[in-house]
């Protein structure tokens, strides 16, 4: 199934006391280009997101954003330094009885002093955030995939509309290509007849030189290439793996033949359709650009 470079998945939950939210988004890009945006002290997994989504995405610009909420429970451990604490009391208290000062002494006078607290943060096990952030970077990328899978299914679908469109302009080149050699013979008999005022022209001259012309104007060769170019695209768009490239060179050989075509046309009607076509090719191009 073809996918489109344009996608978007978001996943949130709660596991243990942490609320984890992912959003993946992405844009066309001709390679995979990737971004992130984690909390500072979970920087350590930003090579962990890439190799997972470099996994499931080949091409496009893919921007990860990643929040974690602490819900409750302890992020960090204060304790009292009872030793410093006595001796910032007492060294207080003996300067209280020399300068004769009022001993208003408190707890909250105390907290000024900070060398009297330790405060140490928790160690956090970076495997077990990792497995809990992974857990839902798989569901955001679920959802992420499957947007880019429906959106790839109506590129699909409007692709080998365009085809069928290519094909039946084609058809009428085919049609047109024969009878273009008969009236170009028959214009250069009325011509030679005109110019020499004698109804006995060299007829088998004239068959040569239709015959010439009509090697020069042959497009057998290029409507059969196209033909082949038009189900090497059917065969592409049944593939399971990503065909944005090959899609972008068979695009320009089917522009090719058609210019081909184009150069060689002889016949009003056959210009008329090369038009169409090379109208279509380039509908199609555009839709290849968001084909991953």
């Amino acid at each position: 199934m073809i996918r489109s470079m344009t996608g978007y998945g978001r996943e949130q939950r709660i596991i243990g006391e942490r609320e984890i939210t992912v959003e993946i988004r992405s844009v066309n890009h001709r390679y995979f280009e990737f971004s992130a945006r984690v909390p500072r002290i979970y920087g350590y997994i930003e090579e962990k997101l890439k190799a997972m989504l470099k996994e499931n995405i080949s091409r496009g610009k893919v921007e990860v954003n990643v929040q974690l909420n602490m819900l409750g429970g302890k992020s960090v451990n204060v304790t009292v330094d009872m030793d410093t604490a006595y001796e910032y009391i007492k060294a207080l208290r003996e300067a209280n009885e020399e300068l004769a000062l009022e001993d208003d002494l408190t707890l909250s006078r105390l907290m000024k002093f900070p060398d009297i607290f330790t405060v140490q943060k928790q160690e956090d096990d970076e495997e077990q955030i990792w497995k809990d952030i992974s857990s839902v970077v798989s569901a955001a990328l679920e959802r992420f995939v499957s947007m880019r899978e429906t959106e790839g299914a109506s590129l699909k679908e409007d692709i080998l509309s365009k085809l069928v469109n290519i094909e039946g302009y084609l058809e009428k080149v085919e049609a047109a290509a024969p009878q273009t050699a008969v009236r170009y013979r028959e214009k250069l008999m009325a011509r030679l007849r005109e110019i020499l005022e004698d109804k006995n022209v060299d007829e088998q001259r004239v068959i040569t030189e239709a015959a010439v012309f009509a090697e020069k104007i042959a497009i057998d060769e290029e409507t059969v290439r196209l033909r082949s170019h038009i189900s090497q695209f059917r065969t592409l768009l049944d593939s399971d793996v990503p065909i944005g490239r090959k899609l972008d060179f068979l695009v320009q050989e089917v522009n090719r033949e058609i210019n081909t075509i184009g150069s060689k046309a002889q016949d009003i009607e056959i210009t008329k359709c090369v038009v169409e076509m090379k109208s279509e090719t380039e509908k199609i191009r555009e839709q290849i650009q968001n084909i991953e």
